[in-house]
């Protein structure tokens, strides 16, 4: 009889071993999980944001000032045009 009352004891502290190591490892990934979560937000509101930017850099009259400040272009004219020749 004490034989199987140690084996239950041992039976029983293993499992409550067993049931604290999964809830803390529950914890730890439902912990990890949010974390993952919340930079997954962050990242899309990152996308967002520079999508955002990208389409105000693409909007043709930005192009234009570019090229006009940086690349120092004109608009083209005919009497450029007819004599070939850049004022």
């Amino acid at each position: 009889m004490a034989r199987l009352n140690l084996i239950l004891l041992l039976a029983v502290l293993g499992s409550g071993l067993v049931l604290v190591h999964n809830a803390y490892e529950s914890r730890r990934l439902f912990a990890e999980r949010e974390r993952a979560k919340n930079e997954g937000q962050r990242l899309a509101a990152d996308a967002e944001r520079l999508a955002a930017e990208r389409h105000a850099q693409a909007t043709n009259l930005r192009v234009e000032q570019v090229a006009r400040e940086r690349l120092g272009m004109r608009p083209i004219s005919p009497a450029v045009v007819a004599s070939g020749v850049s004022p």
